[in-house]
């Protein structure tokens, strides 16, 4: 499922236009890079929750000459999975 496919879908679901769901999708997306930008913690209960987390600088080896590199730290976009989504998910592959 693309970004295309998800808006036509929302309109389905909510009985509005195409136009008003991809305006309400892209408002959310922004919102959530925004806040998460600026280090703050969005959990939505049941689905998961976004932030970031700090990734260590470290060596590692250039694959071509396998010579040692210093590969800087940095701060990451994470997303961890709720329980709810994590549950549905599991159930299906199951079956």
């Amino acid at each position: 499922m693309n970004k295309s496919d998800l808006v036509d879908l929302l309109a389905k679901e909510a009985g509005s236009t195409k136009k008003d769901a991809e305006q309400f999708l892209n408002i959310f997306m922004s919102s959530v890079v925004s806040h998460v930008a600026r280090g703050e913690k969005i959990t939505l209960v049941g689905f998961g929750t976004f932030e970031t987390s700090e990734r260590q600088a470290r060596t590692g080896r250039n694959p071509k000459t396998g010579e040692p590199l210093e590969i800087p730290g940095k701060r990451v976009a994470r997303f961890k999975v709720g329980k709810e989504f994590s549950e549905a998910v599991n159930k299906k592959s199951k079956k």
